[in-house]
């Protein structure tokens, strides 16, 4: 808890030091680590992993050993767990700011902490589970199910997404690339927000909300539809985040689709946790505790209101690369997230040190101020966003003409609103140093707390560990409708029909049952709750089908060999160490690399994006937010002399840009000693680089081409030497948006 409470200190002021930097330049001081595309992954990854990381595993101890009343299987290795964690962050603290980035959002760390990352959760779940397996309690309660389905999903998600081929020992590529690339970042990237920073969150919501309002759950029977419903569902949601792009059709489809059926759900858990505390309605302007509980299952079902909203195409066409996508997320990140740890820090601080908290009027100050911020934060991402994406697709003259050509247009009219954002951020941060203050007194007045409780073991029915877990009517129909949901899914005319027959017919039949034989199935659930590996492995099936269904078919069939029509030409040695350099400093933050099949983007960028076009980019860089234009047709749009100065000072070329100055690529040299390594990984990966490329060629290209870049700077008084950064980064900046075509028809086609 002391953990999560300073790491919240330190991403809550990273966050307002980058909302600054989006309206103050100046704010970039300069400095090579101190930059906003260094700096963003810093924020996110301190919040998520460090902030609500830690309140998670405090949550997850505390509440678990009353649950299964049995203490934690082993000392040991809670306390590897925590100070492995705690290592991580600190890794992730120094790595990213210098640089060391996979460039991809949420999965920015380098493979030596990724792998760190992965052993010390499996000393987490081996702790968790084989105090599981100690259990003196027979039936598994709720917030349990929450917790197997996080430990077990974000194994999943995290190994996956983050396959790599190292190249050195602080840089890899990962394995997959273009839209294969893009399909597993977000199935990974918006499931680690669902596994992540909600099923544990709702397991912990499952205990301390009823703890504090001294009531139980309203309904155990809405709990079990919100636990299943959301773990299956959940995770075919990821496309969603690439609509509009050159994603295939049916992936958006299904996108869209399973995330609206994502309302249901995510509306059943939030209202399941609101009526349980009606009963404490009275201490709601007393008790800061009720209040900020309150509110996080508040605002958990105002982002799940939301993020189906944005999913919907149209909607989405106007809220994608802009700044309403952040106060989504800012919304479920302070709301739900840090006000639902705020509650659990409130209410356990006085009993981990066995005394009063320290002031009540401060905690009740603290969610007002936190209140004030959020709203101020949130609007204002409204209020700009929906500004920009209304800009950026205004069309006159019957539409063919934009009306906002200039994207800067865009950013000069959202300054006042991005200014009320970073004074929201502050305000919700000083809230949590007063948490900070809060706490420390408490703990200064008290005594940590060291007890024992003895436990009454029942004996458990040997017939009980007979019963057979999958070989049962709520199995069997689960995976009847799935089969015919994907026989419907993946076919087209009488299979469709066919699929959709089966469909419908499986659910009529279970529903039939499920009425006939209330008891039968209340007594399965029961005797399934007591089966802790039968329980797990069904939650791991049920998280898995999505992901399978989607990312299988896009890997064995988005290939190379496999595309049609425009092929990406593959990078020189040059341009592949400029697109290194591009991801080391961030660049995709604030610039996307997708041209969407909406009008008003063709109009402003050119020809929309085409699949085959990222089939060599490794990782993917299409982008989630727009503060600066798309580059992905960049190549040949402005001379290299334009770029040179635009990194040296934005302003000189283009007035009114918020982008940093970026001195040090003037003077740090091009790591070529890397390049061999870089381009043998490529291979692997499918990339066509001839396999007797030596070292001498390596460095014949990049002089050759580094010459030239040179010699046109210097006709454009703009002088450097071939070596350096900035050469490089040109090389890759002038080849965005160059292919080749695979037949003459494709050729007619393009003209």
């Amino acid at each position: 808890m002391i953990a999560s409470i300073f790491w919240a200190l330190v991403g809550l002021g990273a966050g307002v030091l980058i909302a600054s930097q989006l309206n103050f330049w100046q704010a970039n001081f300069n400095m090579e680590w101190l930059t906003f595309g260094r700096l963003r992954p810093l924020h996110t990854n301190a919040a998520i992993f460090a902030f609500v990381g830690n309140m998670m595993f405090a949550g997850v101890y505390y509440s678990s050993q009353r649950l299964l009343r049995v203490r934690m299987a082993s000392d040991l290795l809670s306390k590897i767990n925590f100070w492995g964690w705690q290592f991580i962050i600190v890794c992730a603290a120094i790595t990213l700011p210098l640089g060391y980035s996979r460039g991809k959002e949420y999965a920015e760390l380098i493979w030596p902490i990724n792998i760190l990352v992965a052993v010390i959760w499996l000393v987490f779940a081996a702790n968790f589970f084989w105090t599981l397996a100690k259990r003196n309690e027979k039936s598994i309660y709720v917030g349990i199910w929450f917790y197997i389905a996080t430990i077990v999903t974000i194994t999943m998600l995290y190994v996956v997404n983050h396959l790599s081929i190292p190249t050195s020992f602080t840089h890899s590529y990962p394995i997959f690339g273009g839209v294969q690339d893009a399909l597993v970042q977000w199935w990974y990237g918006h499931n680690a927000v669902a596994f992540f920073l909600t099923t544990p969150m709702l397991g912990i919501m499952y205990y301390f909300v009823p703890k504090a309002a001294n009531r139980p759950v309203y309904s155990y029977r809405l709990s079990i539809i919100h636990f299943w419903s959301l773990v299956f569902i959940y995770i075919w949601a990821g496309p969603h985040h690439l609509l509009n792009t050159s994603l295939p059709e049916w992936l958006q489809t299904l996108g869209m689709l399973f995330s609206l059926m994502l309302w249901a759900p995510s509306w059943a858990g939030m209202l399941n946790g609101l009526l349980t505390l009606r009963g404490a309605w009275d201490k709601l302007l007393t008790d800061p505790v009720i209040k900020f509980f309150a509110a996080a299952v508040t605002f958990y079902g105002m982002a799940t209101f939301e993020g189906p909203l944005l999913s919907i195409k149209s909607v989405n066409a106007l809220s994608h690369y802009t700044d309403w996508t952040v106060g989504h997320v800012h919304s479920g990140t302070l709301g739900w997230n840090g006000f639902l740890a705020a509650g659990m820090f409130y209410w356990l601080a006085p009993r981990l040190w066995k005394t009063k908290l320290h002031s009540v009027a401060m905690a009740n100050a603290h969610f007002w101020l936190g209140m004030v911020g959020i709203l101020l934060y949130v609007a204002s991402m409204w209020v700009s966003g929906i500004t920009q994406g209304l800009m950026l697709n205004a069309t006159t003259e019957g539409g063919t003409v934009l009306q906002y050509p200039n994207f800067l247009d865009t950013l000069q009219a959202i300054r006042p609103v991005m200014l009320f954002r970073a004074i929201g951020g502050g305000l919700y941060l000083a809230g949590y140093f007063m948490l900070a203050y809060n706490i420390w007194k408490t703990a200064r007045s008290g005594t940590p707390v060291n007890g024992t409780v003895e436990i009454t073991v029942e004996e458990e029915n040997a017939s009980e560990k007979r019963f057979s877990t999958f070989l049962n009517a709520p199995v069997i129909y689960s995976a009847l409708i799935v089969f015919a949901l994907c026989l419907t899914i993946f076919s087209n005319g009488a299979l469709f029909i066919f699929g959709m027959f089966l469909t419908i017919t499986f659910i009529i039949v279970a529903i039939a049952h499920f009425e006939f034989c209330k008891a039968s199935w209340n007594d399965w659930y029961e005797k399934l709750l007591k089966h802790g590996f039968g329980f797990s492995v069904l939650t791991i099936i049920a998280a898995a089908i999505g992901g399978a269904v989607q990312i299988i078919p896009t890997v064995t069939m988005q290939r190379a060999d496999n595309i049609e029509g425009r092929i990406q030409v593959p990078y020189t040695p040059l341009e592949l160490a400029g697109r290194d350099i591009y991801v080391s400093e961030g660049c995709y933050n604030c610039h996307s690399q997708m041209i969407r099949t909406l009008v008003p983007e063709v109009m402003r960028y050119g020809d929309y994006s085409h699949l085959g076009e990222y089939v060599y980019d490794f990782p993917y860089q299409w982008g989630s937010k727009r503060t600066g234009p798309d580059l992905a047709r960049e190549g040949g749009l402005r001379s290299d002399d334009w770029h040179y100065f635009h990194m040296l000072d934005p302003r000189s070329v283009s007035p009114g840009s918020n982008m940093p100055n970026y001195p040090w690529l003037f003077k740090k040299p091009i790591k070529v000693k890397q390049l061999p390594n870089k381009i043998h990984a490529m291979r692997m990966l499918g990339v066509p680089y001839p396999i007797d490329l030596s070292e001498e060629d390596i460095q014949a290209q990049i002089d050759e081409q580094a010459a030239g870049i040179v010699a046109r700077l210097a006709e454009k008084g703009a002088f450097t030497d071939p070596d350096k950064e900035i050469v490089a980064l040109i090389a890759y900046l002038q080849k965005l948006g160059t292919y080749e075509l695979t037949s003459e028809k494709d050729e007619v086609a393009t003209k």
